[in-house]
């Protein structure tokens, strides 16, 4: 009898995990929700302004699903639309990029890369992301030129390790950003330096929220930094929250807004970090963790 037993429960975890493998692979990694937080960064009696906050499409030329799903943020309106890298997977992702961004492209924008914009997926063991020395195997280069002239023709500020001015909702908007600190493109000390006084909002942007990176840009006084890359820990305990980053954040900030310990002055930072809209094509699951973008509200402090 206890043999018995032993093997309905032993059936009864088999067939769970593979209903909870099968949600995760086939449902929650196409469930796209749209994040809204408020943020105080604005000076004080300062109008709201929008920005649409993507990252982490790692789009193939299939995915019709997502392309039509991301197009459609173009209805909610935004003020300035920052990507902050991984957009393609595949050799010919860049028209499925156009397509998904489609009006988006028209509207004030910045981006930077993620190391997958430059290279192709390989296969790898899920538990290796727990090993922090691991070294980074990367696969055939992708059009990352061609990606980089597609989110520029309408005017996006391509801040791969670069700063600019830009206007958005009538406003002056200073932002700084470096390339992919995840495979150590970034040079924030060729940028580097206090934010301008005149600027009415001052963003911070990278691809992987490297803690080294985030303290910079906020020393320097940019009060929102905006980051992708962990995918919110793409699989999530319930309870628990995400196991691994892939970085060096911790991992209770591996998605959403939160108050990072830097600033100037009396600015204080905040960081927001997109759980992103995709996954790697090589473990195409998600649980409790659904992709998402993001449209962050600015409000006065």
């Amino acid at each position: 009898m206890r043999l018995r037993t032993a093997g309905w429960i032993g059936g009864g975890l088999v067939a769970a995990g593979a209903a909870a493998f099968g949600y995760a692979s086939l449902i929650e990694r196409n469930l796209f929700t749209l994040r809204r937080f408020d943020v105080p960064v604005l000076a004080p009696d300062a109008e709201p302004l929008r920005v649409l906050h993507l990252s982490d499409l790692h789009l193939t030329p299939r995915q019709h699903r997502k392309q039509e799903w991301v197009a459609a943020l173009a209805g909610t309106d935004p003020d300035l639309v920052v990507v902050t890298g991984d957009n393609i997977a595949h050799p010919e992702s860049v028209p499925a990029v156009a397509r998904a961004y489609g009006d988006l492209l028209a509207l004030p924008g910045a981006f930077v890369f993620g190391s997958n914009d430059y290279a192709g997926p390989v296969w790898r063991n899920p538990l290796s992301y727990f090993d922090r020395e691991r070294a980074y195997v990367q696969g055939e280069e992708l059009p990352y030129e061609d990606l980089r002239a597609l989110l520029a023709s309408g005017g996006w500020a391509d801040l791969n390790n670069a700063r600019t001015v830009l206007k958005a909702g009538g406003r002056t908007v200073e932002i700084v950003g470096v390339d992919d600190p995840h495979v150590e493109r970034d040079d924030y000390a060729a940028v580097a330096g206090p934010a301008s006084a005149d600027a009415d909002l001052h963003l911070g942007l990278t691809h992987s929220p490297e803690p080294y990176v985030l303290d910079a840009m906020a020393a320097d006084g940019f009060t929102l930094l905006l980051a992708g890359h962990t995918h919110g820990g793409q699989v999530r305990v319930p309870g628990v929250g995400a196991l691994v980053t892939n970085c060096g954040l911790d991992r209770r900030m591996a998605r959403g807004l939160h108050r990072w310990p830097g600033g100037s002055g009396d600015a204080h930072a905040w960081l927001h970090v997109s759980a992103g809209l995709g996954t790697h094509p090589t473990a195409p699951i998600r649980f409790a963790c659904r992709p998402e973008a993001t449209l962050l509200t600015l409000i006065p402090r």
